[in-house]
């Protein structure tokens, strides 16, 4: 079980398999889904559920300080994203913070606030720093790095088959952002 996390607008939990009508809009959305490098895009709702169930079954063998948030409205419980820690298949054993929302949320500041709450809580949980890969044409993502306090550190070499703008994130990072 992942720690549930509040700010003032959101509650970020657990995936459950009853998110996975609501997962799809996410997941299964062409403006979404060309950007993950990760996951595929979700053709239904089924496929969908059987996701949740491998996030779920996966859940035991994540590392301390990963894992995988579904993002809420606090008020209203509304499922409008998700966001992760997983770690990169680096040597280095770097963690990568993932963000999908939904494309009706878009503009509304819930990834950045998602963000630094999750990084907040990865840095009090003993990371020393989280990554960011991102597509080059992928402005939206790349806006919210830097909005989050992310620094482009370079290009990465093929990684799931592309190559992706690299940004990092440290504390320092973090509590700077969060004060402007």
């Amino acid at each position: 079980m992942v720690e549930v996390l509040y700010t003032d607008r959101l509650r970020l939990r657990d995936w459950s398999a009853t998110d996975a009508q609501a997962a799809l809009k996410i997941y299964g959305h062409d403006d979404v889904s060309r950007w993950l490098h990760t996951v595929e895009r979700i053709p239904d709702e089924a496929t969908m559920h059987r996701v949740l169930q491998r996030w779920d079954a996966e859940r035991s063998d994540m590392t301390p300080g990963t894992g995988r948030w579904a993002v809420t409205l606090r008020d209203s419980g509304t499922l409008v994203g998700g966001i992760s820690l997983l770690p990169m298949p680096v040597p280095e054993a770097d963690v990568e913070i993932g963000y999908q929302l939904a494309r009706e949320y878009w503009g509304r500041g819930y990834i950045t606030e998602a963000a630094w709450a999750l990084a907040r809580w990865a840095f009090q949980h003993s990371l020393v720093e989280l990554f960011a890969l991102v597509d080059p044409e992928n402005s939206r993502a790349a806006a919210t790095a830097r909005r989050i306090g992310m620094e482009w550190v370079g290009e990465s070499g093929k990684y799931h088959g592309t190559h992706l703008q690299v940004f990092r994130l440290r504390p320092d990072d973090l509590t700077r952002a969060c004060q402007k």
